[in-house]
């Protein structure tokens, strides 16, 4: 299943949504199978101030515990509550029900130069 191209995607297996100055978070469905079964999500909460190329939480699961990172700065609005109460959503749904956190940014620009879906899925491809 390719990638959704209304995102932009980082060498790390992050995604970014852009709609207006509200940046939406996840993690691929590439980083989601190379994980295997996510065990458990922690994001920072609503009001953090996060800076540029900074965690904003971790993903952790049977295989290892990853950070989660943004490439733009800004104040997080929202934390997904549903996968921090079922994890699994992230392995289900990861361009979906699976996002992670939700961030106001002044500068979305940085998230332009990251690849688009085509790109991306070439680099990284699911089965």
């Amino acid at each position: 299943m390719p990638s959704p191209s209304d995102r932009r995607y980082s060498a790390s297996h992050e995604w970014f949504k852009v709609e207006g100055d509200l940046v939406t978070i996840g993690i691929t469905q590439f980083a989601a199978d190379e994980l295997t079964d996510i065990t458990y999500v922690a994001m920072k909460p609503a009001g953090t101030k996060v800076a540029v190329g900074s965690s904003v939480g971790e993903v952790e699961s049977v295989k290892t515990t990853s950070d989660v990172y943004s490439v733009v700065g800004g104040e997080i609005v929202e934390a997904n509550a549903a996968v921090a109460k079922d994890p699994a959503l992230v392995n289900s749904d990861p361009f979906g029900a699976g996002w992670l956190v939700r961030l106001r940014s002044s500068d979305v620009a940085p998230i332009a130069g990251l690849m688009d879906a085509s790109i991306y899925d070439q680099k990284h491809p699911t089965g």
